[in-house]
């Protein structure tokens, strides 16, 4: 997908299994919008073939989209109708001639109470649970949402992922997720695909993060400099090794069983050891390293 000289996706090939929540992560610019606008449509790729559950002509690519509901960029509502009329709108946009899919999705969603009021005096988090609310009303097989956790306080947050946890759960719905709150995002993917420049850099499950990530001792000292120095002398000959980060704390490497016998040695040698504790790398610090970028740019 090329827009001028720019090429903002090459060679993407990504394999989903039925009831997945895939965590799609990337910079800005990385490609994640532009990905899922070809997907569900909102933007033609300019080379190359797009394939979406094996179909690959456009009257096969437009039956495959109907099993695809989507909120890309913000959700598409109307602000001066009713919670209960937006989804009626939709119900009749995509020829869905069930009206009690109405009540049943206001209620997946937890809008009933509020069916009758009007979108303009609901809440961020409220805008986009109908949002969601309207991608359900086809009874699709997959969900994208493109960054749907923005501007969200921590109710919204909660709500929002107990909200994809139970439709992930209870309907088996398969989701494809982009997001910048990584550490959020970590609660509840079940698979995480990295993306960088236009290209895939790593795809890997849950487990797979949790086996990558690395574990060290994260130790808080009264003299960096003298606890480094023994630090040095007595584990990092033999293997791992530290970093002394940011905000003054030391991180230890490659001795994750030896927490009291790091800490015993920097005593016996007379450094103050204030905070001491086993840790491990977060989905954003993964995230970080495998792309080669720096935390703090």
């Amino acid at each position: 997908m090329q827009y001028g000289n720019f090429n903002a996706l090459a060679d993407i090939n990504i394999s989903v299994r039925q009831g997945g929540i895939y965590g799609l992560i990337g910079e800005n610019g990385a490609g994640k919008t532009t990905l899922l606008r070809i997907i569900t449509g909102l933007s033609v790729p300019t080379s190359g073939e797009l394939v979406l559950f094996g179909k690959t002509s456009k009257r096969d690519l437009e039956a495959a989209r109907r099993q695809i509901g989507s909120i890309i960029e913000a959700p598409s509502l109307y602000p001066e109708y009713t919670a209960e009329t937006n989804l009626e709108i939709q119900r009749i946009l995509l020829g869905n001639i069930d009206k009690t899919n109405i009540k049943h999705t206001l209620r997946i969603v937890g809008l009933w109470e509020s069916r009758a009021k009007k979108v303009k005096t609901f809440s961020m988090g409220m805008k986009q649970r109908l949002g969601i609310a309207l991608g359900l009303m086809g009874n699709p097989q997959m969900l994208v949402l493109d960054e749907p956790a923005n501007g969200l306080d921590p109710k919204g947050l909660s709500d929002l992922r107990i909200l994809l946890q139970t439709l992930n759960k209870e309907y088996n719905l398969t989701m494809l997720i982009s997001s910048h709150l990584l550490n959020e995002l970590h609660q509840i993917a079940t698979d995480f695909i990295i993306i960088k420049n236009g290209k895939i850099v790593e795809m890997l499950s849950s487990s797979e993060l949790t086996k990558k990530c690395q574990r060290y001792i994260l130790i808080q000292l009264d003299d960096v400099a003298a606890g480094c120095a023994v630090l040095d002398r007595e584990f990092c000959g033999h293997v791992g090794g530290y970093k002394v980060l940011e905000n003054g704390n030391v991180q230890l490497s490659g001795h994750n069983d030896d927490i009291s016998t790091v800490a015993g040695a920097l005593q016996k040698n007379g450094i103050l050891v204030t905070h001491i504790s086993l840790c491990e790398q977060s989905l954003e610090d993964y995230y970080f390293a495998a792309t080669g970028e720096s935390k703090h740019e």
